[in-house]
């Protein structure tokens, strides 16, 4: 066991002013959707209260977290079982940031982690990749890694890049660490981590403060976002010396289990909302414990165990779960990260996967998420593909088409033009007609106007060599600015540093 270490204190930052880019705004613009009743939502909060008093959050022992819940009046037993008082879990939800922001590479633009934007990424994490030369199945490597982040660094509507494949061939704390340099090095967007290690987060936070010059600057403009994954109700070290190190750091944190309705919590949506709600919960108590006012957010994303296979499926189940759980954390205020779009449980990328991604988007139109990043995720999130990578940034232009809404006013009514015109007349020469003929127009580069019709000169060419033609492009030209040298020489020797300590 693990003693509990010293409680580190770092000065909380200041806020910093700049102005944001709108183009992943959508709140004030169009309305979200809410699948079930206000009070229904209430329900859903209780239960997972009374799941954190009666059945309680097993943390391990021997940890820092375990000391800070029971000096905050838990009741702790001797393997772990943390039950907490909802009055504490109230306070903590009543205390969490709001918003936070992650800033590029340079530190000059941001992206606003709130629940008035969402924002999209490739992920995550999977272990194949469908081959850029033989399009054949196999595992991947970082050069897999560095080509999706230069590819995720060209796409327009993408706004940054995690770990969206493993660098299978380095499954270690060191191979871990460098998925993180590869994607400082490939792209200049903004970044989202994942790694199974504190060791690992602690040196990535390094390598992130050698971009600003210091840890004190990197908690005034955080470069990434850290996603913690728990299982259900079940915190180790490795999960919860996490969750105190980023909030101590600055460093914004995403709790999120992946229960599996009918296999880890009960099979119907209201039972397994409820126990990833308290999951969420007893994560985002733990970080106000290590620093009140931090941004520590729950947002586990909720899946069913398909009755007739036994794998994750129930694809209409869990598009209402889901929904159901972004409806609750806008009523707690918080934003709700992985969101269920933009992956397919399709072998490949084929019409199949071509159905389901599309329809996840679609409904994210209603569900709004703070970040889709599971965008590319095939083969029940086995697989990475480059090809339903591009496919998805084409449809998240399309989300931020529809969420401007529709302006009505005397210009856009048009009332006067067309008293004008009269009832037999038309608007082609009219000035309003050339004013407003592009507004709320898609900027589509494989569908909409670049499908080729038998009536048009476009070659005939189907969805998927459209997108195979562009992705050869971007992977033959685009290389993101370089890391500032002193920096990078930084990096690299925290890196050495840590592969001398921790390779395997």
């Amino acid at each position: 066991m693990q003693e509990a270490q010293p409680r580190r204190r770092r000065p909380r930052p200041p806020p910093i002013v700049a102005d944001l880019p709108d183009r992943g705004r959508h709140a004030d613009r169009t309305p979200a959707y809410d699948p079930v009743a206000a009070s229904d939502i209430g329900r859903l909060i209780d239960g997972a209260l009374q799941l954190l008093r009666e059945a309680g959050c097993s943390f391990e022992p021997g940890t820092e977290a375990i000391q800070l819940l029971r000096d905050a009046g838990c009741d702790v037993s001797s393997d772990g079982i943390v039950r907490f008082d909802p009055a504490l879990v109230r306070a903590a939800l009543g205390t969490t940031a709001r918003s936070a922001r992650l800033w590029d590479r340079l530190g000059q633009t941001c992206i606003e982690l709130d629940t008035a934007h969402t924002w999209f990424m490739p992920g995550m994490t999977c272990i194949k990749v469908y081959d850029a030369t033989s399009g054949e199945q196999r595992e991947s490597t970082g050069e897999d890694l560095a080509m999706i982040a230069r590819v995720a660094d060209a796409l327009p509507n993408i706004d940054a890049a995690c770990v969206a494949c493993k660098d299978v061939p380095r499954s270690d704390m060191a191979g871990e660490l460098n998925e993180f340099s590869i994607l400082i090095e490939n792209t200049t967007k903004p970044l989202e981590y994942l790694c199974e290690n504190p060791e690992s987060f602690e040196a990535a936070i390094d390598m992130a403060a050698a971009l600003r010059g210091s840890r004190e600057a990197l908690a005034q403009k955080p470069y990434f976002l850290q996603i913690v994954t728990p299982l259900p109700l079940s915190y180790w070290r490795t999960h919860s010396d996490q969750i105190i190190a980023g909030a101590r750091a600055g460093i914004p944190i995403s709790v999120g289990t992946i229960p599996i309705g009918g296999a880890s919590t009960p099979i119907t949506l209201a039972g397994c909302v409820a126990n990833a709600l308290a999951t969420d919960f007893a994560a985002m108590v733990l970080g106000q414990l290590a620093r009140r006012g931090s941004f520590v957010i729950g947002s586990s994303d909720v899946c069913f165990m398909e009755p007739a296979t036994g794998g994750i499926g129930n694809f209409p189940q869990a598009l209402l779960a889901d929904m159901v759980a972004h409806q609750v954390r806008r009523h707690l205020g918080i934003p709700s990260f992985t969101g269920f779009a933009g992956h397919s449980v399709a072998r490949r990328f084929n019409q199949d996967a071509v159905w389901e991604i599309s329809s996840g988007m679609m409904q994210a139109f209603y569900s709004r998420p703070a970040t889709l990043d599971y965008l590319g995720s095939l083969d029940e999130g086995m697989t990475f593909s480059l090809q339903a990578l591009c496919f998805c940034d084409e449809l998240a232009g399309l989300l931020r088409t529809l969420w401007q809404g529709v302006r009505i006013d005397a210009d856009t009514l048009a009332l006067g033009i067309a008293g004008e015109v009269g009832a037999r007349g038309n608007y082609l020469t009219q000035a309003h007609t050339a004013a407003h003929c592009r507004d709320q127009l898609w900027p589509a580069r494989y569908l909409g106007t670049h499908i080729p019709l038998s009536t048009g000169d476009k070659p005939d060419l189907d969805l998927f060599e459209r997108i195979d033609r562009h992705l050869t492009g971007i992977i033959a030209g685009h290389r993101p600015d370089a890391v500032p040298p002193a920096a990078r020489d930084t990096i690299r020797k925290i890196q050495a540093a840590f592969e001398a300590k921790f390779r395997t």
